[in-house]
């Protein structure tokens, strides 16, 4: 250790302070307020800070906006604390669209302006334009917010109107949105196939498109970040007798999805993505009747060797698993939960 340089040992131990921390130590001096703003060091802390431990709750009601910790003991969430929004709102009219590293994407409802916000540091950026992108229309349009192989973050903008679909990228390098092709199903553009966001895992963004009725059809579309194309994959051989749905999730960089079958009663299975097919890990007894607004609200993490269901409520259900295959578990929002998201404290910025 005696013979590291002194830089080296200030960075490497900064490089693991809480994200707060990192923001505080930045008014030390100029040198440190300069390493601390590289590119080098955002993505190590970056990668450092994405923990299970690290993992925060964020809830948006009609008066508060607040995170919470998730309590590792009990598995339950903690004492919030109240956010506030550093941008102009309505009524906490803010809807959480995607989250990655940190970063939060947005959606203003009474302007339908999109924003990348991390709410640990506060900073945010519009994604508007005056040429009519970064506007985003609920139930029609879907989003992805990934970083590429060059470290870039960007927004995936998939946009439905009127039976033609348009498909746009946002890079934060260059603070512009282009058109990319993407050609698909005619029936796929209709309002009666519900895209969920988009999730992040391997290189790819992954969008369930569901039908909007019993014994619809389900599929996956797949995007490749770094050639920008697209496929679609098949949706797991689920009973197609009630609701369906699929959460997807990144397991450790592996793609997972639990898929949600039933009507008055629930069954929820857990599958994982091998190349282009679903292999079943593990499947949960029938969960007792709950209402369709806390069905469409529920959130699902593993940790501890326990399947937990939560809601904004807190602990839904809690389900014992007899294998552990998972230490760190990264859970999204059920059905576009709009209000809330789990993240990670990050110093990631929305702008360069």
């Amino acid at each position: 250790m005696a013979d590291l340089p002194t830089h080296t040992i200030v960075f490497e131990i900064l490089t693991r302070l809480p994200a707060k921390d990192v923001g505080r130590s930045k008014s030390v001096c100029k040198q440190w307020y300069a390493l601390l703003s590289t590119q080098d060091f955002v993505k190590i802390h970056c990668s450092r800070s994405v923990v299970s431990s690290n993992q925060r709750v964020l809830l948006i009601d009609d008066l508060t906006c607040s995170v919470r910790p998730i309590i590792s003991n009990n598995n339950d969430y903690g004492p919030s604390s109240t956010v506030t929004f550093p941008f102009h709102h309505q009524n906490n009219d803010v809807s959480i669209l995607s989250h990655l590293n940190g970063l939060l994407c947005v959606c203003l409802n009474h302007t339908y302006e999109l924003l990348l916000w991390n709410p640990t540091t506060t900073a945010f950026k519009r994604l508007s334009t005056p040429d009519s992108h970064g506007f985003y229309i609920n139930n029609l349009d879907a989003i992805g917010l990934y970083v590429d192989a060059d470290d870039d973050y960007k927004v995936l903008h998939i946009k439905r109107r009127s039976g033609v679909l348009g498909v746009y990228v946002y890079s934060r390098e260059v603070d512009s949105w282009r058109n990319i092709p993407f050609i698909t199903r005619q029936e796929y553009l209709s309002p009666h196939f519900n895209w969920s966001a988009g999730t992040f895992c391997g290189g790819t963004l992954y969008f369930t498109v569901c039908e909007c009725w019993i014994g619809g059809t389900n599929v996956v579309i797949c995007f490749d970040v770094n050639s920008e194309q697209f496929k679609e994959i098949s949706f797991p051989p689920v009973p197609s007798n009630g609701m369906v749905q699929g959460v997807l999730v990144n397991v450790k960089n592996v793609l997972h999805m639990f898929a949600s079958t039933g009507m008055f009663e629930m069954t929820i299975d857990l599958w994982t993505l091998q190349g282009d097919y679903w292999i079943k890990v593990l499947s949960c007894p029938p969960i007792p009747p709950i209402s369709l607004s806390l069905w469409c609200d529920t959130t699902h993490y593993v940790t501890n060797g326990n399947w937990f269901v939560m809601t904004k409520l807190g602990k839904l259900f809690t389900i014992e698993m007899d294998m552990k295959p998972f230490e760190c578990f990264y859970p999204v929002s059920w059905f576009r939960g709009f209000k809330g998201a789990v993240f990670v404290q990050t110093i990631v910025s929305p702008s360069i």
